[in-house]
């Protein structure tokens, strides 16, 4: 799955905001109940382990997290330790594109690669819900 988005902000700004863990829970529809319980160092960095509590379709599921890269600024990525896919690696980039006229803007990219679980069941109709959820 692969997005881009742009933001009125700088670079700075936007990598501020996207790297501390506690804006996780602000940018996560409510719906889902997203809840961080616990994290192994006070910032976001490489090797940081992040714990969730939230709901898919209404099921409670843990979920735990690892930063793997942490580049200031550019870009980070975490995977799934343990949680509702059979893989998840999930990478956001951060690039300086500024609106016409030289308007500050950063341009976010997420690039996620992802394995629901349940085999071929899973592939049938998980993968268009994933799909369709992190839209």
């Amino acid at each position: 799955l692969k997005r881009k988005q742009w933001l009125p902000f700088s670079v700075e700004h936007v990598w501020d905001f996207f790297s501390r863990a506690e804006n996780l829970e602000r940018i996560t529809p409510s719906f889902l109940g997203f809840h961080i319980v616990a994290k192994t160092t006070p910032e976001v960095t490489a090797g940081t382990e992040l714990t969730y509590r939230l709901k898919v379709h209404g099921l409670p599921v843990k979920w735990r997290s690892r930063i793997d890269v942490f580049e200031p600024g550019k870009r980070f990525i975490d995977t799934q330790l343990s949680g509702p896919y059979r893989i998840w690696h999930h990478e956001h980039t951060f690039e300086q594109v500024d609106a016409p006229g030289g308007s500050p803007g950063t341009l976010i990219g997420d690039l996620v690669h992802f394995k629901v679980p349940l085999g071929r069941l899973g592939r049938l109709g998980g993968q268009v819900l994933v799909r369709r959820d992190v839209e």
